[in-house]
């Protein structure tokens, strides 16, 4: 069983919540507030596994929580269930886990809690508690593509890219799409010949062959595999300092 915690101010919508993860048979709810404060403290009394955040607060954020929480030894697995979308990027930049809308729709729950399930498969540490995997001493990393953990070569990734709440990862050979944030996957890799060139797109050096200038003072980058990447022009210096042109 997960052990939640559940933090939002609306009594009904964590009345819902709960009723939710109770039908799921995977949950156990250790508690809940309305309060960035006092979810804090029982967090780290607590020791969830999950911790469900509202974003929206009466006058608060749960965006600080989240902020919080990061240095804990064991951080739990965040998901943000709010009636607003506009803060998905900013919630996955935390690595969050999941980002679900309200009003709750069951099924919605349950794939969230699958995907919580097989991240603890994989191997996350002791709980749900990190979100990335370190990258082992053979430059592999391990992600998770439906059923199955494939472990790939660091340096045979030409770039990634996130895309409607997942993300692409391509190498020299194929393409994978998995669940995981641009965010995590960027700290998967850690290396300093991934260079983030766009919002939604972070691309190793080694497999640029040619950097076209493009509309607006932004670029095109032609990639090793035949393949296109922009940049935009927030990321321009950071490519020209790396870059040395």
């Amino acid at each position: 069983m997960l052990k939640a915690y559940i933090l939002d101010d609306e009594p009904l919508a964590r009345d819902e919540l709960k009723y939710l993860l109770i039908r799921s048979e995977q949950v156990d709810i250790l508690g809940e507030a309305d309060c960035v404060e006092d979810a804090v403290a029982a967090i780290i009394e607590l020791k969830p596994d999950l911790v469900f955040l509202d974003i929206e607060l009466a006058e608060e954020n749960g965006l600080s929580l989240a902020r919080q929480l990061e240095p804990l030894e064991q951080t739990p697995a965040i998901v943000f269930a709010t009636a607003y979308d506009e803060y998905a990027l900013e919630a996955f930049d935390l690595d969050a886990v999941d980002y679900i809308l309200k009003p709750f729709d069951e099924e919605r729950i349950h794939k969230t809690l699958e995907k919580i399930k097989k991240m603890q498969n994989l191997g996350k540490k002791n709980n749900l508690i990190q979100s990335s995997v370190k990258q082992n001493n053979n430059g592999k990393i391990a992600v998770l593509v439906d059923e199955r953990i494939v472990l790939l070569t660091v340096a045979d990734i030409v770039y990634l890219e996130s895309s409607e709440g997942k993300c692409n990862i391509v190498t020299i050979e194929q393409a994978y799409k998995v669940a995981e944030a641009l965010v995590v996957l960027e700290k998967k890799v850690n290396n300093a010949k991934f260079l983030r060139v766009h919002r939604s797109f972070i691309v190793n050096v080694d497999h640029i062959v040619e950097i076209e200038p493009w509309f607006n003072s932004t670029y095109n980058l032609h990639m090793r595999d035949g393949s296109q990447v922009p940049v935009s022009r927030t990321y321009v210096k950071l490519l020209k300092r790396q870059l040395g042109f």
